[in-house]
Parts: structure tokens; sequence; C-alpha cells
């Protein structure tokens, strides 16, 4: 199976037509249409269904491609980590972070990072941490920063803790729960989840960590900017990391809910491959991100 063919069945999916796809590889259609047909015919299966509007992939083909997208990033990362490993600091850093890492650390971090390796191509997804851990293992994403999973399997990742952070209970100005002290009285209350469903989240570990039911899920959201939208356009309660709540762009819209049970305490960490897939410029990355949040807490441990 040769890495061309691979490519241009890659190409044709992702473009759904053979003449983009021809095109964004360089060569004429009728020899990338040559190189799947090869494909086809050492796997003896169907791999695209063709029509007079494009390409779309078989179930087989859907198969092949996922691998061959793994595969491709593999063998971008090993040239990029036996570049790195004789010295030339060349390549890419894919970051995978929560909207509290990108706020407080990635700036910080990307800035002295950046100086001192300038051809590092740098990219920052923001995204909930179920989804960088996701692209975490299929290779997308080099590093994920965010709260430390509850259920990490051990041994699966490299962790490196950076700096606690504490969840507060929030709701949009004027809402009467704003006078609500104790938890229990927003027990009641519809709560917005981040996560794929209500079954998991912080509110549910805020409210257990205390004894109480888990109070309703008024909306699931994935990330902070919904979360934030519906808070303040209605009369839902969420959590928030403490330092975005204080954020003047937050503050204005949201206040924080005094309650005797105080936040929810995480503790953000850097997570990235085993050592043994890992490219010497995640190691420097981590060191610049340990920096940053030093320079964060002034130093206070994590």
């Amino acid at each position: 199976m040769k890495l061309t063919s691979l490519r241009a069945l890659v190409a044709a999916i992702e473009e759904g037509s053979l003449r983009s796809a021809a095109r964004r590889l360089g060569v004429s259609q009728p020899a990338l249409t040559k190189l799947i047909r090869e494909l086809e015919t050492e796997l003896g299966t169907t791999l695209l269904l063709r029509s007079t509007t494009g390409v779309v992939a078989t179930a087989q083909g859907v198969v092949l491609y996922e691998r061959a997208c793994t595969a491709e990033r593999e063998l971008q990362q090993a040239v990029d980590q036996i570049r790195q490993l004789d010295g030339r600091m060349t390549g890419s850093l894919t970051i995978g972070a929560v909207p509290l890492a990108v706020m407080l650390l990635v700036p910080e971090t990307l800035r002295t990072f950046g100086q001192a390796f300038p051809e590092i191509q740098l990219r920052v997804s923001e995204e909930l941490y179920i989804a960088q851990l996701t692209r975490l293992r299929k290779g997308e994403v080099d590093i994920a920063l965010g709260p430390l999973p509850p259920e990490l399997p051990p041994g699966e990742f490299a962790v490196e803790t950076l700096m606690p952070t504490a969840m507060v209970v929030v709701v949009r100005k004027g809402n009467p729960l704003a006078k609500a002290r104790k938890l229990a009285d927003l027990g009641q209350a519809p709560w917005v989840y981040t996560g794929a469903t209500a079954d998991s989240g912080y509110a549910r570990t805020l409210f257990e960590q205390h004894g109480l039911p888990p109070p309703p899920a008024g909306a699931l959201v994935n990330s902070t900017l919904g979360l934030l939208s519906i808070i303040t356009s209605g009369n839902c309660v969420g959590l928030l990391p403490q330092q975005i709540a204080a954020h003047p762009f937050a503050a204005q819209y949201v206040d924080v809910v005094p309650v005797a049970e105080g936040p929810l305490m995480l503790t953000l960490c850097a997570l990235a491959r085993t050592e043994m897939h890992r490219k010497p410029s995640v190691r420097h990355f981590m060191a610049h991100l340990h920096r940053a949040a030093h320079h964060l807490t002034g130093g206070l441990p994590s």
C-alpha cells in the first residue's frame, strides 16, 4: 500500500471531488484516479462512490481514510521528532486548551516559547477537556491543557500539574438567586452543564461533594461562551473559573453567588503523550507553561 495512494484517497474524500483532489496534490485527475483504483484493487473493495456531483467514501473508505490520517500524523510527528533530536527546532506544535488556560496561561507561554523557538509553528485549539483527550489519544494535539480528569487511566499520559483554580457559582446580574448563601438554596434552579450529558460535569461534582443531589440541567453547552450566553439571558445557574468571572468582560454581566460551601477547587494540568512519542518541543513548551503558571500564582504551590 503506497503512501501516495493513501494521500490521494484522503484528498478525494476531503475535497469531495477527484478534480479538486488532483489539483490539491498537483497531479492530473487520471493519475489520481489510477492511484485510488490501485488501492481498491489491492483491497478488493470499493472505497469511493462516484457520481456526477463528486465522490463520497464508502464504509470501507471511511475506515481507511481514518487510519491513513492517523498514519500521516504519526509520520509527520516522527519527522519533527527526528529533526528536533538532531538539534533543528522546527516543525509544529498543537495545543488543545480549555478557555481558562487560553485566557491565563497560553498568551504568556506563547510569548516566551515563541521567542525561544521561532521556527516552531504553534496552533491553539480551544475546546472542552473531553474533546481534547480524544484528540490527544489520536495524536491530533501534542498537549492538552485543563483540569485533571477524575478517571484518567494511570500511565496513559504524562501529567504535569500547573496551578490551582476555583470554579465559582454565577448567575446573571439581577437574578434573585444571587442572594443565595447555600448550595441547597440553588438545588431546584436550572443549571448549565458543560459536557455531552448531564450525567457528569462540574455542577454535579460540586453538589455531590457536599452530599446533595445534583441540580436539574437547564441546558448543556460545550463552551464557556455558550455558558455565559445562557446564564446572562435567563435564570440558569452555572460554574465559571474565578479568573473568568472576575474578568471585566464577564463581571459586567454576572454575579458570583457567595455560597457557604465555597467554590469547586480544580487543578489545571498539562497532559502529553508518553516520553517515547514526545517531541523535544513538547518538553520545552511544558517548561514555559510552568514559568507562566509560576508567574500567575506568585510561586504558590499548585
